[in-house]
This record gives C-alpha cells, structure tokens and sequence, in this order.
C-alpha cells in the first residue's frame, strides 16, 4: 500500500513538473514573440526617421535651387529647364550632428543665396550665400567675407563644412570641373591646385588678377574636435559666361547703367 501511495504521488509530481515545464516555455516563448515585435517595431521608427530625412532634405533643399531661381529671367519656354537636374541633399557622407543642424535650419530665415555651387563628380548642387556665420554654413556654403564677389575678377573664397556638404571635396582632383551659377549665368571652373596648410594661414585667399574659386574646409575631414588644419581647392575661371540667362544678364546691365545715369 506504502509502495502504491508512493507511486502515486511520484506520478503526480512528474506531472506537476511537467506542467511547470510547460509554463515556462510558454512564457520563453511570449518573451521571445514580444522582444520580436519590440525589435519591429524599433526597426519601422528607424526606417521612419531616416526616410523623413532624406525627404526632407530633398524637398527643402530644392525649394532653395528654387528659390534662388526664382531670381533668374530665362528665354521663354525655357523657365522649368534647371528642374531636369535637380539633384537632392546626399547626406551619405555627413556626420549625424551635421545632418541635426542642417535640419535645425528649416525654420530660419535667411537671405536668398547669392549663387549656386555645381560638382556633377560629387553630385553636388549646393546654395552659396553671403558670410560664414553658422546659420550660412549649416545651411549651405558661404562667400568668405574680403574675398572677391562672384561673378566678379579677383579670388572668391567660399566655405564649407567638413562634415557637410564639403566633404566630398577628399575625392576631388586636379583637373576636375565645377561650376558658379549667378542671376547673369554660368561660369565652369577648372581645379588646378590642391593643398592643406594651417589654420592661420590666409595667404591662399589673396587677391588675384584672374578670376579664381578658393574652397576651404578644415582638414583632417574625420578628425574629432577642432581641426588644426584647412583642405584648400583652387580653380580658376575656364568658360565666360554662358548665354542662357542673357535676358537677366541685359536686365542687369541696364539697372547699373541707369543708376549710374541718375548719379551724374
């Protein structure tokens, strides 16, 4: 009887441990189903934001090439043509903090840009504005202040971000073209020196008798902190000005002649 009682109770603990077992992999297993549509549901707010990202900067970088085109008088039937090669933000080379603070632009206000930057190499499209404060340079690239004007003879310096939109200037080479795009036009520049020097020195922005882009970032371009050093592309002018935008380029000449009139 002892024997049968004991037997009894053995089965009913290897049932009960059975049943505990079971328990436990049920909720191993509503752990696991749980963690999988946690990581989901983490995975669709990433693919979320990066996409809201990149449209919103393709969107609001095209409605600054708007807006600077917008200034522009083209020959009739020709007033949508810079719509064919509008070319979005590639943030691919950005750092995050840059991609922030280009964002943390949206809501600014600022002067409409004096100029577009084109690189087909780097499928770069970028707005040049006056100055280099950072609104100017988390937005866009900036004419250096004391340097030449554009569309005019001399030495225009324009900076850039590192870690934004001027990073792409590591693959650049001599020989390689870029060009300026002004309310009178289109000039192609040719790059034909490469150099680094320190940050004091200003001597590649001097003055010059042609007409000549300098483009300056700090250098190295993935250092971390302050760069102790400037990346500087120089180009000089190659093409004149095209005859595309000649009405505004006349429209121009004509406001400067009459102004010049009404001050003799």
């Amino acid at each position: 009887m002892n024997e049968d009682y004991v037997s009894i109770l053995e089965s009913q603990e290897d049932k009960f441990m059975g049943t505990r077992s079971c328990y436990r992999m049920r909720i191993r297993i509503a752990n696991l189903k749980w963690f999988e549509r946690a990581l989901l549901i983490v995975g669709l707010i990433l693919v979320g934001i990066s996409v809201t990202t990149y449209v919103s900067g393709r969107i609001y970088s095209q409605w600054e090439v708007a807006r600077f085109h917008a200034g522009i008088v083209y020959p009739a039937g020709q007033e949508s043509s810079w719509l064919v090669n509008k070319k979005p933000v590639d943030f691919s080379l950005w750092s995050r903090q840059r991609i922030e603070a280009y964002e943390a632009t949206y809501n600014e206000r600022i002067d409409k840009p004096l100029a577009l930057l084109k690189m087909d190499k780097l499928r770069l499209e970028v707005p040049v504005y006056e100055g280099t404060d950072d609104l100017v340079l988390n937005r866009g690239l900036g004419r250096i202040v004391g340097t030449a004007h554009l569309g005019e003879s001399g030495n225009v310096g324009i900076a850039g971000h590192r870690d934004g939109f001027f990073r792409g200037l590591k693959d650049v080479s001599v020989g390689d073209t870029l060009e300026i795009e002004t309310v009178t036009g289109t000039q192609t520049y040719i790059i034909d020196w490469i150099r680094v020097v320190g940050r004091e020195d200003v001597s590649v922005l001097k003055n010059e008798s042609g007409s000549a882009l300098t483009l300056v970032t700090c250098y190295p371009f993935y250092f971390v902190g302050s760069a102790p050093k400037r990346y500087i592309v120089h180009a000089s002018l190659r093409d004149k000005y095209n005859t595309q935008n000649e009405p505004a380029k006349a429209s121009l000449q004509a406001t400067a002649s009459g102004t010049k009139e009404n001050t003799q």
